[in-house]
């Protein structure tokens, strides 16, 4: 990474700059993507603009009070977002200190220094319970899931009325976050869905083209493709067979989408962002006026929880959302007490007769 024959008129960047080019290269060699790297870098940078040091000067100081720093912010940062912080930077001076690439050496010969462990069970923080996303973050309820759809179906009559433009796009946004919650998919697996991904069930001929919906871009582990699952539609959630016909035939080809591959385009007759998706979810969420902290994410677990309550196995609610751990679909459930309580008069009178009262 550094060549011997050349004198850096500023050694000490040269080599941070060829550290994390090489740590870069490190990751690509794993098959880590562009946009996983990428923020791990800025990171590093992040920690040297505060720290004022280069890795070889870092101790375990420099660690805490970066992160006593991003905790006094005026939104401070979350438990889970500074176990990753921590954990980005320790790998980054894992790698500097492995012998295999000499950096710790090339800093003690040129500046008298090498890099050593900046963060320790000491002073990180210790992974102690399942799930610490954030709790503001839930299923909604059946009353607020038809809400919020009614919300959308307004929208696009709203805007024809104030003579503005956007009606079509609000017709589309509508059939999007249906199908969001039909079956249960990531913004970015509604985003990259073509035409092509909508496909016969065998076993459920009568929902014709739309008895499944091939999710082809899933999360991926970090060094791995993505994932491919397949959805089916469920009997209680069959109505997206109509959303989806309608916008078909009613709302995509006003966009004169021509060949475009992708399930939902734009006005420009392009693929429809994942950020946009989200800002559909939200425009709907405040006409509904529904909780600002639910979010896009949370009709991922209003389908979860409500497959469920519709009493499918837990293990065919796992396979319909991707999770390869069912503690994983665990996480994402919230059931009502009225379900709770079903179950449990179920058991009784099943335990006691018919008397148990």
């Amino acid at each position: 990474m550094l060549l011997p024959n050349v004198v850096h008129l500023d050694p000490a960047s040269a080599v941070f700059e060829a550290m994390k080019e090489g740590w870069a290269r490190q990751q690509t060699s794993r098959f880590l993507r562009a946009k996983t790297i990428a923020p791990r870098l800025r990171l590093v940078d992040r920690l040297w603009e505060f720290s004022g040091l280069y890795p070889w000067q870092w101790t375990p100081a420099e660690g805490e009070a970066f992160i006593a720093y991003l905790r006094s912010q005026r939104h401070p940062i979350r438990i889970s977002t500074a176990r990753t912080y921590e954990v980005t930077i320790s790998l980054f001076v894992e790698y500097l200190r492995d012998s295999r690439y000499g950096w710790g050496q090339v800093c003690a010969e040129r500046f008298g220094q090498a890099p050593q462990e900046v963060f320790h069970e000491g002073n990180s923080v210790l992974h102690s319970v399942e799930y610490e996303g954030d709790p503001a973050r839930r299923p909604l309820t059946y009353d607020e899931v038809q809400a919020l759809f009614d919300a959308a179906d307004a929208r696009p009559g709203r805007i024809r009325g104030l003579g503005r433009k956007g009606a079509l796009a609000a017709l589309r946004d509508a059939a999007v976050l249906k199908t969001v919650y039909a079956y249960g998919l990531r913004r970015s697996e509604c985003s990259r869905l073509d035409l092509v991904d909508l496909r016969r069930n065998a076993q459920a001929a009568q929902y014709g083209r739309f008895g499944t919906v091939m999710v082809r871009f899933g999360k991926a582990p970090k060094g791995s493709p993505p994932k491919r699952r397949s959805v089916l539609t469920v009997p209680e959630l069959d109505w997206s067979m109509d959303v989806l016909g309608d916008y078909l035939a009613e709302v995509r080809p006003r966009f004169s989408p021509g060949r475009h591959p992708a399930l939902w385009v734009t006005e420009r007759v392009g693929r429809l962002s994942p950020r946009s998706i989200d800002e559909a979810f939200v425009a709907a969420r405040q006409a509904a006026d529904l909780d600002e902290d639910l979010d896009l994410h949370c009709l991922r677990h209003s389908y979860i929880t409500h497959l469920t309550e519709f009493g499918y196995p837990a293990r065919f609610v796992q396979e319909q959302v991707g999770h390869s751990h069912a503690s994983t679909t665990a996480v994402y459930m919230g059931v009502s007490n009225e379900f709770r309580n079903a179950l449990l008069e179920k058991a009784l009178r099943e335990r006691l007769g018919q008397d148990w009262e």
